[in-house]
């Protein structure tokens, strides 16, 4: 009894603790991301067609002709890449939160649909699910980019195709735990219906694991955008993302390194911040899958 007791101490006071330093200044890289994908194009503007050759190839902190300072040099064509880098800023965030919302509510609609009525349509549905889980997400986002082409509707319509999978698995997986419970049972047989238990008792259970898988495949889809935008297939010309900022400097990265390693540590850090906050998000929602 009383290592019982103990144990539940421990888990409270595991679940009460504050989070470390890192989850905080991960969670500053993120604003920070944000904020500069918010603002930063009005505080800078950019011209995608605009060139000034006489200021091409700039390092960082260099006085350009007009006698501004381009803090963070500029690329083959004189374009200033503090610039590049806020739009890509608000590509990267734009295309992973409008992917999430979307691949999110179509895989929790079809998780909950197939954990609440099982039988013949849990299988179909977890059946197209494992077809799709049996190519890589990536050759299949490739695959689908190719058809499609360079635009960043295509762009996220396409990355929300390969990951709808995982936040089916796991509604399914929560809604299959829930749907037997006592309270369940109890509102069912007060007459509840199905679409009220879904409402009012399957949903709220799926929130907390849902909101988790979010967060941390939120770094995922910035990154595969990036890949995508690498190889030509994912933001058009027109709408400069890190990818393909990061591909337009790789010809130059002897003599112009900034052109590809600013945007690069940008995609890097706030990639490494989403997946931290993932990992204390949880922590503190699942305590059974804390590390040890």
């Amino acid at each position: 009894m009383a290592d019982a007791t103990s144990t539940t101490a421990l888990r409270t006071r595991s679940r009460r603790r504050p989070p470390p330093l890192l989850f905080w200044s991960c969670l500053g890289i993120i604003g920070m991301a944000v904020l500069a994908g918010a603002i930063g194009p009005f505080l800078v503007p950019f011209d995608v067609t605009e060139t000034n050759l006489a200021d091409r190839l700039q390092p960082p902190g260099a006085v350009l002709s007009d006698g501004s300072r381009a803090w963070f040099g500029t690329d083959d064509v004189g374009r200033g890449m503090l610039s590049q880098i806020f739009i890509g800023a608000r590509v990267s965030l734009l295309v992973g939160v409008a992917t999430l919302l979307i691949s999110g509510l179509f895989g929790t609609v079809v998780g909950i649909v197939a954990g609440f009525v099982g039988g013949w349509v849990d299988g179909l549905l977890m059946r197209l699910a494992d077809i799709q889980l049996a190519f890589p997400s990536i050759l299949l986002a490739i695959l689908i980019a190719a058809l499609l082409g360079p635009s960043l509707v295509n762009v996220i319509a396409v990355l929300a195709v390969t990951i709808w999978v995982i936040f089916a698995r796991v509604a399914r997986a929560q809604t299959m735990a829930v749907r037997n419970r006592e309270y369940v049972d109890a509102s069912r047989v007060l007459g509840a219906r199905p679409l009220f238990l879904i409402w009012r008792c399957i949903l709220p259970a799926c929130a907390a694991p849902l909101l988790v898988v979010a967060t941390v495949e939120l770094g995922m889809v910035i990154i595969t955008e990036a890949a995508l935008s690498f190889l030509g297939l994912g933001t058009p010309t027109a709408t400069p993302s890190w990818g393909l900022t990061i591909a337009n400097g790789r010809g130059y990265v002897a003599d112009a390194w900034w052109i590809s390693t600013l945007p690069g540590v940008a995609l890097s850090l706030l990639v490494v911040a989403c997946g931290v906050v993932g990992d204390e998000l949880r922590d503190r929602l699942d305590p059974h899958l804390k590390h040890r």
